[in-house]
């Protein structure tokens, strides 16, 4: 079978979806060196760093951090667009498990569900699937924490975010999200999940919705953070 594999790698070798050159056998969908070349926040606390602040006034927040610098025409900006556009669920497990390695054995892992930012109806079978959910299951099994894509839900659709003001991302999700089954959350501490944090307006609307339920507390990680000035 060893052989059988080693001769369809050299016929179809695997690529780095980053650099795309082949990548050896202990790699995984991106290649040892574009890991150690994508830009890291490398933030010391999550009590206090840019993704935090975001919130602050705004949200009752617990933590909050992300683990790479979102860069246009970086590397990184192509892996996203990959994930979301072009159906590589496959870079959101890793980068999701990658992300759980960096977190696990810290003030995250005293969460109890982890849950991601969740799509319209529309949107997701338009695109086939919500590209936060491979990171959620990514981190799942790294920090050994149930996710689930079943108890917040998207109940209205909404514009493009991107080229929107701050108020205007937060008028834009108001009231579009709703919790399907505040039972299973009470009392829970929930780890809300997303790709890139810009204005943190969505992660504020879903975290607002959270907080309605008795007893919750919310926490935020994302695999990246859109800031100019950071």
């Amino acid at each position: 079978m060893s052989l059988a594999s080693d001769f369809i790698d050299l016929l179809l070798p695997k690529l780095c979806v980053a650099c795309e050159t082949p990548l050896v056998r202990s790699e995984k969908v991106i290649c040892l060196k574009c890991r150690y070349d994508l830009p890291r926040t490398r933030f010391d606390s999550y009590y206090d760093n840019p993704v935090a602040r975001l919130f602050w006034g705004r949200v009752t927040i617990e933590y909050a951090s992300s683990y790479f610098k979102y860069q246009n025409g970086s590397r990184f900006q192509s892996l996203i667009h990959n994930l979301k556009y072009r159906d590589r669920k496959d870079i959101g497990l890793e980068l999701g498990r990658l992300m759980g390695i960096e977190i696990k054995d810290t003030v995250f892992s005293c969460a109890d569900i982890i849950m991601p930012v969740p799509l319209h109806r529309k949107k997701e079978i338009q695109r086939g699937y919500n590209q936060c959910d491979p990171i959620c299951e990514g981190l799942s099994g790294v920090l050994d924490i149930p996710f689930s894509t079943q108890l917040l839900e998207r109940s209205a659709g909404s514009s493009s975010q991107t080229s929107k003001s701050r108020f205007k991302r937060w008028e834009n999700v108001e009231g579009i999200f709703r919790v399907k089954n505040p039972d299973a959350l009470v009392g829970k501490h929930i780890l809300l999940a997303d790709d890139v944090v810009t204005t943190g307006s969505t992660l504020e609307a879903c975290a607002g919705k959270i907080l309605e339920v008795d007893g919750t507390r919310v926490s935020i990680v994302t695999l990246a953070v859109a800031l100019k000035s950071f």
